[in-house]
């Protein structure tokens, strides 16, 4: 939940510490700090609020020449947020310091021994507690800090991604994880680490992405050296070459990253079907798929887990897997399903969800389904990231980097994923006729055009959004394939703008939502011609007859809904499989536009963090 970045080299690390929290902001953003060391010493500046923050308090180092330097942005689990609680955290002795992304769950009857031994703690945090432990283990056994952190570490609980300075070693950091993402990028007589390779792309193309319970001391003009935290055992380091570029991370002229990255929704959703979907040959081609074929075909079921918006995207694969494939799908919370004893077998396969490949509970119950012997299929954006590791198989999305909070791109990019899966089921399965294979193929292969056309109701979800900036409750109301749209509509409003907002399948609504409405209550109702359309006009019906104000999601050219909405947002049409491809794209321009015009961060939303890697 927090961003961690450091550099030790050549170049002056301030700038580069600086530029790296800049980028990594949207892992967290309630604090920030900075450590510098040079000749005079060591140089920490922290405060509460945002990174421009850290860089206003910190201009009296910002001078500083030191070529080693640690910075932090943080998501705050314990402690409140404030400049005490901000990372880096000193040991006692001033030697030490540590940022850190990650819970100790251990840290209090840690805390209380340290005490017993003469330590005493500023902060409310449990990384304070860490450095202490870890220089208590230094002292205590008069070894290096390589050594005392790999000690201490086997004594604490919880999940974390660390570094450690240690002022008699100004040459080195000593870095580790367990259950939160570190990558160490490789430069010519550099190193630079962080929560992911944003920080770096710039000046090295090469990372090495530690797995859990490993750690590394990177030393100037030294060999990179990986062990085991447990056994000490030696790893041999894995460079990838990063896929990312700069250009990727930058807003491109986008007030916004959340707006630039629902327009670039056209062009990842093509990247990602491209080389898989061939439509005119009836062929989709997934690796991942294609070599373990058998695993799908024989499953006597399959469980979805996810969280957020991948558990929705997760939502519209049951449906589409299901019809076309005819294989029972269960979706579940991952925070669920790690903790209820759930039922799994070797003829489960599971496909687990996530954007950042790192999220927490979905890399629990992934880790719970292997031990019960289910084949897992990771679904996700990032390369190298612990969920494409820790799966038997797999597929990227290709959506590139998505810095906004609130996800717009990776539910597209991850319900086509789920789509080429179910169409490549259906035909191995014999569970599609011919035609109406091909022809969700070649729908899906225009599918870009379509999202690329909704994408111009942008200034009508604007013009609508400031009728509805100012309410306090909203409703979402979808049927069928919908429904999921319904639920990711609200939590995007909910996201970003703080308004209460739920969704509900539309027939569920007189069964007590429908109590709720009222003149002071818009109704988003998702009524594409396919699909269940005369049901959902009948919900329509019944909200008219109270008078909630309807904003209705509608196919192009419709007519009856229109005589009976407020206010219409016409989409192209597409096959009712399809349609949360495209329905999505207004909801998220309509939250997109109503958090503008109430002044939210549309970014960086009020206590939540990116990339949840801690319970």
């Amino acid at each position: 939940m927090c961003g961690i970045v450091g550099y030790i080299g050549y170049r002056e690390a301030y700038p580069i510490v600086i530029k790296g929290l800049k980028r990594l902001e949207y892992r967290g953003y309630d604090s920030a700090g900075i450590m510098l060391y040079d000749e005079s010493g060591l140089k920490v500046s922290k405060t509460k609020g945002k990174v421009s923050d850290l860089e206003e308090k910190s201009k009296e180092i910002a001078s500083s020449k030191a070529t080693v330097g640690m910075g932090h942005t943080r998501w705050a689990t314990h402690g409140v947020p404030n400049d005490v609680n901000s990372h880096p955290h000193l040991s006692n002795s001033g030697k030490l310091a540590i940022i850190h992304n990650g819970i100790i769950e251990n840290y209090e009857p840690l805390k209380k021994e340290l005490i017993k031994r003469g330590y005493t703690f500023q902060s409310d945090t449990d990384t304070e507690v860490l450095i202490n432990l870890i220089e208590e283990v230094k002292k205590k056994e008069n070894i290096k800090l390589g050594k005392a952190v790999q000690i201490a570490l086997n004594q604490v609980v919880g999940a974390y991604a660390i570094c450690v300075f240690d002022v008699e070693k100004p040459d080195e950091i000593v870095v580790a994880r367990l259950g939160s993402p570190l990558a160490i990028g490789v430069g010519k007589d550099e190193f630079f680490i962080a929560s992911d390779a944003s920080p770096f792309i710039e000046y090295t193309s090469n990372a090495i992405y530690l797995e859990d319970e490993e750690m590394a001391i990177v030393r100037l003009h030294k060999a990179l050296k990986i062990r085991k935290i447990k056994d000490d055992s030696l790893v041999d380091p894995y460079i990838q070459e990063l896929q990312m570029n700069l250009e990727q991370i930058e807003k491109g002229g986008y007030d916004h990253f959340m707006l630039k990255e629902i327009y670039e929704q056209p062009n990842v959703i093509k990247d990602t079907y491209r080389g898989r979907l061939h439509a005119n040959e009836g062929i989709i081609q997934m690796a991942g798929i294609e070599d373990n074929i058998e695993k799908f075909l024989q499953a006597e079921r399959i469980l979805i887990v996810a969280c957020g918006t991948s558990w929705h995207a997760g939502l519209v694969a049951e449906y589409i897997i299901e019809e076309f494939a005819r294989i029972p799908v269960e979706v579940e919370y991952a925070s669920e399903f790690r903790y209820r004893n759930p039922i799994i077998t070797s003829k489960d396969v599971v496909i687990a969800i996530s954007q950042s490949g790192e999220t927490a509970d979905s890399l629990a119950a992934i880790k719970l389904a292997k031990e019960k012997g289910a084949f897992v299929f990771g679904v996700c954006n990032v390369v190298g990231s612990s969920i494409s590791r820790e799966s038997h198989a797999g597929a990227y999305t290709h959506a590139g980097p998505e810095i906004g909070v609130a996800s717009t791109k990776a539910f597209t990019t991850q319900i086509t994923v789920l789509t080429m899966i179910a169409l490549r089921l259906a035909k191995a399965k014999g569970t599609l006729s011919n035609s109406d294979y091909f022809r969700y193929l070649q729908e899906l292969e225009i599918i870009p055009e379509k999202v690329a056309e909704a994408l111009l109701t942008n200034d009508k979800a604007k013009e609508i959004a400031a009728i509805y900036k100012d309410a306090t409750n909203c409703l979402y109301l979808g049927r069928g394939y919908n429904f999921p749209v319904a639920l990711e509509g609200a939590l995007k409003l909910k996201e970003i703008s703080y308004i209460h907002a739920e969704g509900y399948p539309a027939a569920e609504m007189k069964h007590g939502p429908i109590a709720l409405i009222d003149e002071q209550m818009p109704v988003i109702v998702i009524a594409p011609k396919q699909g269940h359309y005369d049901k959902v006009v009948s919900n329509i019906q019944e909200i008219k007859s109270r008078s909630g104000k309807i904003i209705a999601i509608v196919t192009k050219g419709d007519t009856q809904v229109r005589g009976l909405a407020d206010h219409i947002i016409e989409i192209p049409e597409t096959s009712d499989a399809l349609s949360p491809l495209i329905t999505t794209i207004p909801l998220q321009l309509l939250s997109y536009h109503i958090a503008v015009m109430r002044g939210c961060n549309v970014d960086q939303p009020r206590n939540l963090a990116k990339s949840v890697t801690v319970e």
